[in-house]
């Protein structure tokens, strides 16, 4: 099959806005630590209600500025989600810390609060919550659990752009959180990410650390702290700027290609459609479950046979080769992350799907399964 006929997974919307800012960017020569940056910031702010934005040059590099802050290091535990991108639990080891997961809920596939509650020692130190999928996970309880423990907290909200928790934005619950731009994500950067916080004292400290730990008063080659490399370049954050503009487009666009993967996917046998709580979800992929009974990798290879790009998505971090061999991890840890990982399949979503490209994959998924039962 050539490629033109392959539906991919995803695919940034990239128009001439985003090379109009790009364009202007390059011609004034200050490719970095410029005013389109500081633009950029000002604008997640503004759209989110947050006293301050922190650009970073990937969500991981804000979830580990964030932990750096905290004070997180060796000896010291953090609770997460192994139902997640692997950079969530990583980010802990970055500090010298360990990762410990929790269990997760069945429906809404972020961390269950008492599976949490149950994991906490007394070498926890914080909580990284995980917004998995763009739902918003338990935040208000999750928060609840660490001020009665005395314990941190930052936010992974990078596949939860733009997401809230009964309307409240992720990042305005007096934690950091994170946002990652990621070319496949409801935004992107190509690569990029962004901290929220309304702390005037974590804004600055994070502006240090994202630039190599530069002094507060931001004194020439004056470096006060241990920092990283971490920064948004402002060709970057030209992209991001033409992305926010048009971020209420790209958002109802995946909204109702969702819609129409939902109807769809409910009507064939086999398929559990995405999970819709009371909570609003930023739609960041489509992934449905399959039942126990379908060899997920055969259903992928029929699908991918007929030009529909699909991957089993996402794996445990537990049972990732590298956290399985160095930190011993091993099956059965985590009944239910491991029974939702082995079924979850990420199908093609993106905002400028067409209405016969959903039709086809869904009648690529009905004859897969039909294919694989012998009907």
């Amino acid at each position: 099959m050539s490629a033109v006929d392959v539906i991919p997974l995803a695919r940034p919307v990239i128009g001439d806005r985003e090379r109009e800012l790009v364009d202007e960017v390059l011609r004034s020569r200050q490719l970095s630590l410029g005013p389109t940056v500081t633009k950029f910031e000002q604008m997640w702010a503004d759209r989110l209600g947050t006293k301050h934005a922190v650009a970073c040059s990937s969500g991981t590099a804000g979830l580990h500025c964030c932990l750096h802050a905290l004070g997180i290091g060796p000896g010291d535990e953090v609770i997460t989600s192994s139902f997640s991108f692997v950079a969530s639990a990583n980010v802990i080891l970055y500090t010298g810390a360990t990762p410990v997961f929790a269990d997760v809920d069945p429906l809404t596939f972020n961390m269950d609060p008492a599976a949490v509650e149950a994991a906490i020692t007394p070498r926890t130190k914080a909580i990284l919550i995980v917004d998995i999928f763009g739902y918003p996970a338990e935040v208000p309880a999750l928060i609840e659990i660490a001020e009665r423990h005395g314990l941190g907290i930052v936010e992974d909200a990078c596949q939860s752009i733009d997401g809230d928790y009964n309307g409240k934005k992720l990042g305005t619950f007096g934690h950091p959180a994170v946002y990652g731009f990621y070319a496949n994500k409801q935004l992107t950067t190509a690569e990029g990410g962004v901290i929220l916080t309304d702390s005037d004292e974590l804004y600055t400290q994070l502006k240090s650390l994202t630039n190599q730990g530069r002094s507060d008063d931001g004194a020439w080659l004056v470096h006060s702290r241990l920092g990283f490399n971490y920064r948004l370049s402002d060709v970057h954050a030209a992209i991001g700027i033409a992305q926010i503009e048009r971020l209420d487009w790209m958002q109802d666009a995946r909204a109702r290609i969702a819609g129409m993967y939902q109807e769809r996917m409910a009507s064939i046998d086999g398929v559990t459609p995405m999970y819709e709580g009371p909570q609003r979800r930023s739609w960041f992929v489509y992934a449905p479950r399959l039942d126990a009974d379908l060899d997920r990798d055969r259903i992928i290879g029929r699908l991918e046979a007929e030009g529909v790009s699909a991957k089993p998505y996402l794996p445990c971090i537990h049972l990732q080769p590298y956290y399985r061999e160095a930190h011993g991890h091993a099956p059965g840890e985590l009944p239910i992350t491991e029974a939702i990982s082995a079924s979850t399949i990420a199908l093609p979503f993106f905002c400028e799907m067409t209405d016969d490209q959903v039709d086809r994959v869904c009648q690529a998924m009905e004859r897969a399964i039909k294919a694989e039962r012998g009907a």
